[in-house]
C-alpha cells in the first residue's frame, strides 16, 4: 500500500441522534475499490462547560450504521464493525479533556464511516477524525469491504 494523503475530519453532534440508531454518516467511497482509509485518530469532547453542564461524553467509530447505540455495551471490541472508541471527562478541569481513545491498528475502510456518540442531557459533542488515505489493490479493497461489513462476532447485543 501507498499512502497517498492526510485528512481531518471534524464537526459537532448530539447524543439524541445517535441514541435514536442515527449516527453521523461520513462518505468516503469515492467509487473505486483500489484506495481506501486508515484512522490514526480520533477524540469526542462535550461542547458545553457551564456551571449546569455535564461535558463527560464517549464515541465511538464504525463501519456500518446498525450498531447498538445505546449505554448498555455502547463501546464493544467484540463487534468487528466498531473500529475506533473514545472518551473524555471534561468535568475534571483537566483542559478541554480530550480523555483517551483506543483505535483497532489493523482498520482500513473503503467504504464510509459512521460516528456515534453519548452524552448527558442532550448536550452537543465534538469529534475530530484523522484519516491517511492509501492506494491498494482491488482485492485488497474488496476484502476489506466484507470485513467491514461482517457480523458481530459475539452476536448481536
Amino acid at each position: 500500500m501507498k499512502k497517498i494523503g492526510d485528512y481531518t475530519l471534524r464537526g459537532q453532534l448530539i447524543e439524541e441522534d445517535a441514541e435514536a440508531g442515527n449516527p453521523f454518516r461520513i462518505r468516503l467511497f469515492d467509487g473505486r475499490f483500489d484506495s481506501g482509509y486508515k484512522v490514526v485518530g480520533f477524540n469526542v469532547w462535550g461542547a458545553t462547560y457551564s456551571s449546569s453542564s455535564t461535558p463527560d461524553c464517549v464515541g465511538k467509530l464504525a463501519t456500518t450504521d446498525n450498531l447498538n447505540a445505546s449505554d448498555v455495551n455502547f463501546m464493544n471490541a467484540g463487534d468487528i464493525r466498531e473500529i475506533a472508541w473514545a472518551a473524555s471527562a471534561g468535568s475534571t478541569d483537566g483542559g478541554l479533556g480530550f480523555g483517551e481513545s483506543i483505535i483497532d491498528p489493523d482498520n482500513f475502510i473503503v467504504e464510509d464511516l459512521f460516528v456515534y456518540v453519548r452524552g448527558a442531557d442532550a448536550t452537543k459533542i465534538n469529534y475530530i477524525v484523522y484519516l491517511e488515505k492509501y492506494d491498494t489493490t482491488a482485492s485488497r479493497g474488496a476484502l476489506a469491504m466484507v470485513r467491514n461489513n461482517a457480523q458481530n462476532v459475539e452476536g448481536d447485543n
